[in-house]
C-alpha cells in the first residue's frame, strides 16, 4: 500500500526533479494505484518482472525505465519496450542496443565514481574514452549519467559523492560540446543529498510505500 501522505511526499519533491519509482518489491495493482497520484514513469531491474508488469499494464501511458544490470543475453527482450535505460555500462552493451533498437534509445551512462569492486558502471578514469566510441552510435542517445552512493554512507559523504558525478557531467559537455541535461542519482535513502547535488530523476522505491 501507498505510504498515507503520499500527495504531500511527492509535492515537497521540488519541479524539475522526476520521481521514477523503483518497482522491484511491487506488483501491477501498487503500480496503478501511485499511476493514479501522478507519477508516471516507473523503473524495473529485472527483465522477467519487467515483461509481466508490461503486459499487465499495457493500457496506462507509462515511461517504462530499466534501472537494472541489464544483461546482455536479455537485451532483446526488453531494448524496444523501454521509454529510458539508466545502466548502459559496457561498449558491447551499446553495440548490441544499437543493432536491436529500432529507434534512438535515451541512456544514461552508469558511472562508477567510488570505484566499487561489486558495482557496476564505467570507472570514472575511462569515461572520456568510453564516450568517445558511445557516441558514435546512431541508437543512442546519451541524455546524462547514473550513478549510486556507498551503502550507509552519512548524507556528506552522500552529497560529495553526487557532486562528483556532476562535477564530471560538467567537464564531459566542455570535452566534447555536447549537452547532457538529466542525472540520475538519488534513491530512497539518500534522494535529498542528491538532489541537493543537482539530480535531475530520483530512483525511489520503498518510500513510496508503507514499510
Amino acid at each position: 500500500m501507498l505510504r498515507e501522505d503520499i500527495d504531500e511526499f511527492l509535492k515537497e519533491i521540488p519541479k524539475g526533479v522526476k520521481v521514477v519509482a523503483a518497482t522491484k518489491y511491487v506488483g501491477p495493482n501498487e503500480m496503478i494505484e501511485l499511476f493514479q497520484h501522478g507519477v508516471s514513469d516507473f523503473g524495473e531491474n529485472r527483465v522477467d518482472a519487467f515483461l509481466m508488469k508490461h503486459e499487465a499494464l499495457r493500457d496506462y501511458p507509462i515511461r517504462w525505465h530499466f534501472i537494472g544490470h541489464l544483461q546482455r543475453n536479455k537485451c532483446k527482450l526488453v531494448i524496444n519496450k523501454i521509454d529510458c535505460l539508466h545502466s548502459l555500462d559496457s561498449l558491447e552493451l551499446a553495440k548490441m542496443i544499437d543493432r536491436e533498437r529500432t529507434t534512438p534509445l535515451p541512456c544514461f551512462i552508469e558511472v562508477s565514481v567510488n570505484m566499487e569492486e561489486s558495482k557496476n558502471g564505467v570507472p570514472f578514469k575511462e569515461l572520456n574514452s568510453f564516450m568517445e566510441e558511445v557516441l558514435k552510435f546512431k541508437n543512442i542517445k546519451v541524455i546524462g549519467f547514473m550513478m549510486m552512493a556507498i551503502k550507509n554512507s552519512d548524507d556528506g559523504d552522500n552529497l560529495k559523492q553526487f557532486k562528483a558525478l556532476a562535477y564530471l557531467r560538467n567537464r564531459v559537455e566542455k570535452d566534447f560540446n555536447i549537452k547532457l541535461p538529466y542525472l540520475s542519482m538519488g534513491m530512497s535513502d539518500d534522494y535529498k543529498s542528491a538532489i541537493k547535488a543537482g539530480s535531475t530523476h530520483v530512483r525511489l522505491g520503498r518510500i513510496l510505500w508503507k514499510q
